[in-house]
């Protein structure tokens, strides 16, 4: 194994433009020249008491160049004393339940209640640090969308897929919603450290949520109840035809349905767990990356498995100095002669 490495190599393409630098510098003297023997008979020019040195302009452009390549090299983030660590992995099991019923489309939050839900969570996505994640999203029926996993840009994936249509049947059934966590994505090797973030409007279909949320319970899963819409007034529920682009909204028996936040259900199921709380969002602001923080990041978290890395040492500090050091010599070198002593009288 090269005991060299480099993070950006596609960095080294600039240098193909140093030479092309470099005779940019090459044709400027040139051009020089050619002024100054307009100015003046070739036979005086000797005469004239020329300022700039030829020699010091050659070596500025060199100067120039050799930084500007530092610079590059450093950009690839040159690295080695290839080195093994063990890497200690600590965090908590976290799985997000997402509602996805046309009830969350309702837009007394902006854009609708879902995509207000998606951002939210998008917020949290930069204070996983360790944890296990998860993506649940429910209507009618459950759909594990991400399961437990480290990799946060499949999550990310998963989360930006999520739509009313990602579940096949209609309706709200939040205890299946919390029975198809506990079932198909928690594991059972450590039962404590682990969490059940739960986003949505409340409403149920006779799932018994608050029977499945003390089944959470007893299995020492935390659940965090969010609440999104107006708990005191009904909202109607808007569809828009693909075909047309037009927005009408949802009816039964010729009535347009509206629905509004089923807070007392969500306090029910969130203090059926231990340490559970019940967040109400309404219609206000979601920060769910400080609840996160506050609430998940800073609780009690396992020892995951130990893994061992192998891991270079980055040098490139070394070229961005000799590259500093260097343009500080150009700079201070000039490219005017050293005044020549007067002569005596």
């Amino acid at each position: 194994m090269s005991s060299d490495h480099f993070h950006n190599l596609d960095w080294l393409f600039l240098l193909w433009g140093l030479p092309l630098l470099g005779l940019l510098f090459a044709y400027a003297g040139h051009r020089r020249r050619q002024t100054l023997e307009r100015f003046a008979a070739t036979a005086i020019l000797p005469r004239l008491r020329v300022t700039a040195d030829p020699a010091r302009r050659r070596w500025q452009a060199f100067w120039i160049l050799f930084g500007l390549a530092a610079i590059i090299v450093a950009l690839t983030r040159p690295a080695w004393n290839l080195r093994a660590e063990t890497v200690q992995r600590r965090g908590r099991d976290v799985v997000f339940v997402l509602d996805v019923s046309r009830s969350m489309l309702a837009e007394d939050l902006s854009p609708n209640r879902l995509e207000r839900a998606k951002l939210a969570i998008r917020d949290c996505i930069d204070t996983f640090a360790g944890d296990r994640v998860g993506l649940v999203a429910f209507a009618g029926t459950a759909v594990v969308k991400c399961p437990l996993t480290l990799d946060y840009g499949f999550f990310r994936l998963a989360l930006d897929q999520i739509a009313p249509d990602s579940v096949p049947r209609g309706g709200t059934l939040i205890g299946d919603a919390i029975r198809c966590a506990l079932d198909e994505v928690f594991d059972d090797t450590n039962r404590a450290y682990r969490d059940l973030i739960l986003i949505t409007d409340g409403g149920d279909h006779e799932s018994l949520p608050v029977e499945a949320a003390r089944r959470a319970g007893e299995e020492q899963v935390r659940i965090l109840a969010i609440g999104l819409g107006d708990e005191d007034n009904q909202r109607p529920i808007p569809i828009t035809d693909p075909a047309t682009g037009r927005q009408t909204f949802i009816e039964h028996r010729g009535e347009r349905v509206a629905l509004n936040l089923d807070a007392d259900l969500l306090r029910r199921i969130a203090a059926a767990t231990p340490g559970g709380k019940y967040l109400n969002v309404a219609t206000g602001n979601i920060d769910l990356d400080l609840v996160y923080a506050d609430l998940v990041a800073s609780a009690d978290k396992r020892d995951f498995e130990a893994r061992t890395v192998q891991r270079y040492e980055e040098k490139f500090q070394i070229f961005l100095a000799l590259a500093l050091l260097v343009l500080a010599l150009e700079f201070h070198l000039g490219e005017r002669r050293r005044p020549l002593p007067e002569a005596a009288p």
